[in-house]
């Protein structure tokens, strides 16, 4: 079924194009959750809230906007952003092991399969080095452009304009 036919199904509550799209994007939602949340079982439960939440907000959705995929990838990423901020997440993660955290930012390739279903890894490694540190911290991981220019030894404005500069160039190429 053609996606914009889907999309308009769902926003008018039909609970087949609810089910086609979590089967198309749940997966891709998981991997971008579980890069910030680093848990399987809350990545799976922001995933399930994030599609429940879209569900409702759907008349909120418009294709002038943008992609309904990016839509609610933002739904899915603010989601996992916000739970990292919560309490309850915080006091879970105050014991943890070290080797929790190995991985982290070993390498600025880290964009793994699961958060790869529509290939937006073979765009982002076509961008410059400073684009794809960037991009990865705020986009993949859920830094706050703040932490990022921390972890970046970077002036926040400089984060701020690679940010912007990086998505157009992203933008420009994904449409071309």
């Amino acid at each position: 079924m053609d996606l914009d036919i889907l999309v308009e199904k769902f926003k008018q509550k039909d609970e087949k194009a609810f089910e086609s799209l979590y089967a198309m994007y749940s997966e891709s939602m998981h991997g971008v959750i579980f890069n910030i949340v680093r848990n399987h079982d809350i990545a799976e439960e922001i995933m399930q809230d994030v599609f429940v939440k879209a569900w409702h907000k759907s008349d909120t959705y418009s294709s002038k906007k943008g992609r309904f995929f990016t839509w609610i990838l933002n739904i899915a990423r603010n989601a996992a952003i916000d739970k990292t901020r919560s309490k309850s997440f915080k006091n879970t993660k105050q014991n943890l092991d070290a080797s929790f955290f190995v991985d982290i930012l070993e390498t600025s390739d880290n964009l793994d399969n699961t958060t790869d279903a529509i290939g937006i890894k073979n765009y982002v490694s076509k961008l410059a080095k400073k684009c794809i540190e960037v991009i990865e911290l705020l986009y993949f991981k859920g830094y706050t452009q703040t932490e990022a220019s921390e972890t970046l030894n970077m002036p926040i404005g400089t984060i701020k304009t690679r940010n912007r500069n990086c998505i157009k160039e992203l933008r420009n190429m994904v449409l071309n």
